[in-house]
C-alpha cells in the first residue's frame, strides 16, 4: 500500500497522446472511472515517479476530498500514473480486488475509513492508518462470488443509467422538434401565432410560507425553491404541507396555473416554470409568480416556458446580482409561439408520456440501487454466505 504522487505535477502536463495517463481523485467513482478531463504527464515525470505507477488490479482510494471512494485499476489503465490516491496492491492468491473495492464503497467500509480521517480543515487518509484497518476476510473463492454478485447489479445499474440518459436525450430532441413547430404531429397544420404572456391570462402573486411552516399541516403547498430543486415542467408531487391557518394567507392554486420562481441565484435560471395540472387543493408560497391562463394547455406551456429560447428572454429581464428577481410585469412581456389548443394538448400528451416512461425507469433504477445496498449489508458482513 502506498500513495500516489503528492506534489504538484502541473508543469509536467502534456497535450495529446504523447504522455502517460495521470489519474486523479475526480477521475474515480464508486467501482469505476470517469475519464472526463483526465490529464497526461510527461514520460520523464512518469519515470521519476514509479512509486505511483499503476498495475492492473490495484485498488485506488480517494485520499482527500470525496474520501474513501474506491475503484479497481482495469488492464487498460495499467502503466498510468496517479495523484493523491491510496494505492492498495493485494496478494491476488488470497485477495479479490473487486471484493475489497465493494467493501470500501459500502456503508460499513466508508464508516471505517471516516474513523481514521485526519486533519481539521482538509480531511485526508494516511496510508499507515489504512494498513491497520481490520477487514472482513472470507476465503478468496467466496470473495470472488460476492464480488461477482455485486458487480452484476452494478452492470444492471449502468445499463439502466445509460438507457435513462438515452431517453432523456430523446425527450430533449422531441421537445426541440415539437415545441418549435419544426415537426408537426399527424393531422395538424397551419401557422403558429405569436403571443405575449400578458395576453394569455392574468398574473397573481404567491404569499409567504416560511420554512418552519412547510410541515405545519396536510394541505399541499409549492415553495419557490422547490421549483428549482423538486419540479420539472409540471408538478407531479408535493414536498411541503401547510396548516389551514397558514393556507388562509397563501394563494390557492387553480388547476391550469403556471408557477414561476420569482427569485433565484442567476439570471440563467430565473423564472423557471412549472404547470399545476392536478385538481386538488394546493397553495403557492412567496416569491412565486402565478399566471392563470384563459384558454391554453397549461401542460404545453409548462414545457414551452422552460425552453432555451424562452429562458433567454427571462434571463434578459432578470434584475439584481447576488439575488436575481423577475416580476410579473417582466414576465408578461415574454413572447411565445403556440399552435391551436388541440395541437397544444397533443404535444403536451406526447411529452407527458415520455416523462411517465422516464419516471418508471428512474423508479426501477432506484429500486435496484436499494436492492444492492441490501445485498451489501448481507454479503459484506457475513450474514448471508454464498459458499
Amino acid at each position: 500500500m502506498t500513495n500516489g504522487f503528492v506534489g504538484t505535477a502541473t508543469s509536467a502536463y502534456v497535450e495529446g497522446d504523447d504522455g502517460v495517463l495521470y489519474v486523479q481523485g475526480y477521475n474515480i467513482q464508486e467501482n469505476g472511472f470517469n475519464f472526463h478531463g483526465i490529464k497526461r504527464v510527461s514520460r520523464a515525470f512518469h519515470a521519476r515517479n514509479q512509486k505511483s505507477c499503476l498495475r492492473s488490479g490495484d485498488l485506488l482510494t480517494i485520499q482527500t476530498g470525496d474520501i474513501g471512494v474506491t475503484a479497481v485499476v482495469p488492464p487498460g489503465l495499467a502503466g498510468a500514473n496517479c495523484h493523491a490516491l491510496v494505492i492498495s496492491r493485494l496478494d491476488k492468491r488470497v485477495s479479490e480486488p473487486q471484493y475489497f473495492c465493494q467493501y470500501f464503497n459500502s456503508e460499513r467500509g466508508r464508516a471505517q475509513l471516516k474513523e481514521i480521517e485526519t486533519g481539521s480543515t482538509m480531511k485526508h487518509l494516511n496510508v499507515g492508518d489504512m494498513k491497520r484497518l481490520l477487514l472482513p476476510f472470507p476465503p478468496v473463492e467466496e470473495q470472488r462470488a460476492i464480488a461477482t454478485a455485486l458487480s452484476d447489479v452494478d452492470a444492471l445499474l449502468a445499463k439502466l443509467d445509460a438507457f435513462i440518459a438515452k431517453k432523456r436525450d430523446l425527450k430533449q430532441a422531441t421537445m426541440q422538434q415539437l415545441l418549435t413547430g419544426q415537426t408537426r404531429l399527424p393531422g395538424f397544420s397551419g401557422e403558429w401565432e405569436v403571443k405575449r404572456l400578458g395576453d394569455l391570462g392574468r398574473f397573481l402573486k404567491g404569499s409567504g410560507v416560511r420554512k418552519d411552516e412547510s410541515r405545519s399541516g396536510d394541505l399541499p403547498c409549492v415553495r419557490y425553491g422547490e421549483i428549482y430543486t423538486q419540479h420539472d415542467d409540471y408538478i407531479k408531487e408535493f414536498h411541503s404541507w401547510i396548516s389551514p391557518a397558514v393556507a388562509s394567507t397563501a394563494l390557492r392554486l387553480k388547476t391550469g396555473d403556471l408557477c414561476f420562481a420569482g427569485s433565484g441565484e442567476t439570471k440563467e435560471e430565473i423564472g423557471k416554470c412549472v404547470a399545476f395540472v392536478e385538481d386538488v387543493e394546493a397553495y403557492a408560497g412567496g416569491d412565486i409568480v402565478v399566471l392563470r391562463p384563459d384558454s391554453s394547455s397549461s401542460l404545453f406551456l409548462g414545457y414551452l416556458l422552460n425552453t432555451k429560447r424562452v429562458n433567454a428572454q427571462k434571463a434578459s429581464k432578470g434584475q439584481g446580482d447576488a439575488v436575481v428577481h423577475i416580476s410579473a410585469t417582466a414576465l408578461s412581456t415574454l413572447q411565445i409561439s403556440r399552435p391551436k389548443l388541440e395541437e397544444q394538448a397533443a404535444i403536451a400528451s406526447v411529452l407527458a408520456d415520455m416523462d411517465t416512461e422516464l419516471t418508471a425507469l428512474e423508479a426501477r433504477r432506484d429500486k435496484t440501487r436499494a436492492l444492492k445496498l441490501g445485498m451489501m449489508q448481507e454479503l459484506l458482513t457475513g450474514k448471508i454466505r454464498l459458499l
